[in-house]
């Protein structure tokens, strides 16, 4: 599986008495903060902040950023190889229906020159982005296999000198690749050394994709070669499967390459931006309520004398409404 190389750091010390104990540092009055007579020329440059990598002279960046910034530029150019060959397949199907329609009658040159046209464009940008896909994913591959390494702590059973060429093989690489992801996937897991890999689902789903992406790729190419009406439009139909699987197997990749790539290289949440509310559906109630310390702490209500309540001598005290006092008064003014 991997050969055991655990990752050392020897550290020097010096023997006890090797040098005197050094004096207690002096503690130094605060004068107050710094002032100057003229504004200070020294201090940060006037420029935006920018990636180790950008700074001459100090090599390349720590293997989580680079890994994560190698996989985002590996996750675009793979979804837009499947974007273009699932175009190029439906090319391929509008092909297809052109020949049968030919059968009975005659086709317009115009839509002739138009299938053409984007059978063509679909198999140059397949073609073109299925490159730069493959480069792509090597080179997060490399800055992965580091990372896991450093991670698990054992090297790879392969070193990159023999990967690369064995990726680039026809046939040898479709069994490689899955091997490869899979020691991959066991070590951005942590697994033990002495363990044999297994594949997630996904990734085994990944590399029965990839096997059938090739075979179909080959049988495409090799279907060119035959002669005859009906193997020509076979051809089309082996070279829309071929393209379909390539939309696929090129997805696949991507999420591969997104979920090692989230084990071996974690986003810390403190570094993600925050977000800004915008608008806020169903507001509840945000009134505040009273709590029962206040509650309890509230002066209770004068008391008043309710109808019928008698005086602190015994007797009822009268009580009028405003109607009858009006009233009364009435009455004593027509007398």
């Amino acid at each position: 599986m991997a050969r055991l190389e655990p990752h050392l750091r020897w550290v020097a010390t010096p023997p006890p008495g090797a040098y005197p104990a050094p004096r207690p540092a002096r503690r130094v009055r605060y004068p107050g903060p710094p002032a100057y007579r003229t504004p200070p020329r020294w201090g940060f440059p006037a420029l935006a902040w920018r990636r180790p990598t950008s700074i001459p002279g100090l090599g390349d960046a720590t293997p989580p950023p680079r890994v994560r910034a190698r996989a985002t530029l590996a996750q675009t150019v793979l979804w837009t190889l499947a974007l273009v060959a699932l175009l190029a397949a439906v090319a391929e199907v509008v092909r297809y229906a052109l020949l049968v329609r030919a059968r009975t009658t005659a086709l317009d040159r115009g839509t002739v020159v138009l299938s053409d046209t984007l059978v063509v464009t679909g198999a140059t940008l397949s073609l073109i982005a299925g490159a730069g896909a493959v480069a792509a994913t090597a080179w997060w591959l490399v800055a992965a296999r580091r990372a896991g390494a450093e991670q698990a702590g054992y090297e790879p059973a392969r070193p990159d000198w023999q990967l690369l060429p064995s990726l680039l093989v026809p046939g040898v690489n479709l069994v490689v690749a899955g091997a490869v992801v899979a020691e991959l996937e066991h070590a951005a897991l942590s697994r033990p050394a002495d363990a044999r890999p297994r594949p997630t689902r996904l990734v085994l789903w990944w590399w029965i994709a990839v096997a059938a992406c090739g075979l179909l790729f080959a049988a495409a190419v090799a279907w060119r070669f035959r002669s005859g009406v009906q193997a020509q439009a076979d051809g089309v139909l082996v070279t829309a499967a071929s393209d379909l699987a390539a939309a696929v197997a090129a997805a696949l990749t991507a999420l591969v390459v997104g979920r090692l790539t989230g084990l071996l290289a974690p986003v810390d949440p403190a570094s993600v931006p925050r977000l800004r509310v915008v608008r806020v559906s169903a507001e509840p109630d945000t009134a505040r309520r009273e709590r029962p310390a206040e509650r309890a702490a509230r002066p209770p209500p004068a008391a008043r004398p309710s109808r019928g309540s008698r005086t602190p001598g015994g007797a009822r005290a009268p009580q009028r409404t405003a109607g009858k006092a009006a009233g009364s008064a009435g009455r004593a003014g027509r007398r």
